[in-house]
């Protein structure tokens, strides 16, 4: 019976794309997967129909990124050049390449890690160094200490005026530290990867339930990154399946029937809009997490957010914050909205946060998020208080199910987790 229902899934698999097939490749792939949930045994239930149906797509059957160019740092990169790379293709993070290794190097010393915005706050300087400092904050304490400021915390919102990231940016520190001093502090070395032959639910489960981001896909033949697989690029994907049997048997169930959202109210990390910016960042290196909301003084409404990703805002266009006195939240959010606007640049901030209510739909919520481009999504009640926020690894979290003894040793000969791991 296993083997016919595999045969089965495999010429479902290979089954050619008819001219009525939707243009996207997305929703081609959707499509496949619509195929093999047709064939399934009718007394599984529809998760197990899911789990099934993405251990029989192969990850190289996800479409590459709309440039088709995987974005690679070399490891004698500035952290300056690095966040503005970063900044400029619009990316959270991006392999680091060793300039070192030599040109017949297999895959594992290629790459010496990823660097990533999480990690210019989250990461030490170097991997060797004894202090817990993240790259950001030596950077900042050393402009600060260099003006008889002290060390950098919460409360020195006075610390932060406007013209502070200027004199960051121009130090020695902040433009001479390489990113193959940040990079490689990772559960795994040089990162997590998945092979072509790898299955959908295997990079399902890892970008859910194992937390990661984004998952390099690796060619071993040619001992490179062939795609990069976002959070984001699968809500893309299930977007684009919209309408298919599959999608719409799980996609119009409400919020609050499939335990959404994860967090109690009062387990929130938030920042108030009239507390430094650098204590949201702070917040989320502490708390492992890629954004905050920002609340109004009774802590109870959202009035904006900030994520891993803004604290490039800090240090590409430092010149925007001189007219205020000290760079809060608010100011913050303040100033760079006027720079996008200035610069006629599409961008999320600018349309400031995103909010839903426990009524809506998971496909309400995938096809705001994917239009939107954002990772979180606000959940408030009928007063506009703030009841939850909803991630891209939590609607993840619920379209698969990781079976007893999934992985086997799949994470074996893996590095121990370091203290300091987001992962």
């Amino acid at each position: 019976m296993a083997s016919m229902q595999l045969m089965r899934k495999e010429s479902a698999f290979v089954h050619e794309v008819t001219q009525d097939s939707p243009k996207s490749p997305e929703a081609r792939l959707g499509m496949k997967v619509e195929d093999l949930w047709d064939v399934q045994e009718p007394q599984l239930t529809p998760t197990e129909k899911l789990n099934a149906c993405f251990e029989g797509i192969p990850v190289s059957a996800f479409p590459p990124a709309p440039s088709s160019q995987v974005i690679e740092i070399k490891s004698d990169t500035s952290l300056a050049e690095a966040v503005r790379i970063l900044a400029d293709h619009k990316i959270l993070s991006a392999p680091v390449v060793d300039v070192d290794a030599p040109e017949d190097a297999s895959w594992i010393d290629r790459y010496i890690g990823v660097v990533e915005f999480a990690g210019i706050i989250s990461e030490p300087p170097s991997p060797r160094s004894p202090t817990s400092e993240s790259a950001l904050e030596a950077a900042v304490n050393r402009v600060t200490n260099a003006a008889s400021l002290g060390t950098l915390g919460p409360e020195d919102a006075a610390a932060t005026s406007g013209n502070f990231f200027e004199a960051l940016t121009s130090s020695e520190f902040y433009k001479n530290t390489k990113v193959r001093d940040i990079a490689g502090s990772f559960r795994w070395a040089p990162f997590l990867a998945l092979q072509k032959s790898n299955s959908f639910l295997t990079m399902l489960l890892l970008l859910s339930s194992y937390k990661m981001k984004s998952i390099p896909v690796v060619d071993l033949g040619e001992a490179k990154i062939d795609n990069i697989i976002t959070q984001s690029s699968v809500i893309h994907m299930l977007a684009e399946c919209a309408g298919l049997q599959w999608f719409e048997s799980w996609g119009t169930r409400k919020l609050s029937e499939i335990g959404l959202p994860l967090m109690a109210p009062d387990r929130i990390v938030k920042v108030y809009e009239e507390e430094p910016v650098l204590q949201a960042f702070k917040l989320m290196r502490k708390k492992k997490i890629g954004g905050i909301p920002i609340v109004d003084s009774s802590g109870r409404k959202v009035v904006g957010n900030i994520s891993i990703r803004d604290v490039h805002f800090l240090l590409t266009a430092p010149e925007i914050y001189h007219d205020y006195r000290s760079i809060t939240a608010k100011n913050f959010s303040t100033a760079v909205k006027g720079y996008l606007e200035t610069h006629h640049e599409i961008s999320p901030f600018v349309r400031g946060m995103v909010i839903c209510t426990k009524n809506y739909s998971i496909k309400e919520l995938i096809m705001k998020l994917d239009s939107e481009k954002i990772h979180r999504v606000y959940v408030v009640d009928d007063a506009g208080n703030l009841e939850g926020v909803i991630t891209l690894r939590d609607i993840l979290s619920r379209l698969v199910h990781e079976p007893r003894g999934y992985f086997g040793d799949f994470f074996d000969g893996v590095l121990p987790l370091p203290s300091n791991s987001r992962v």
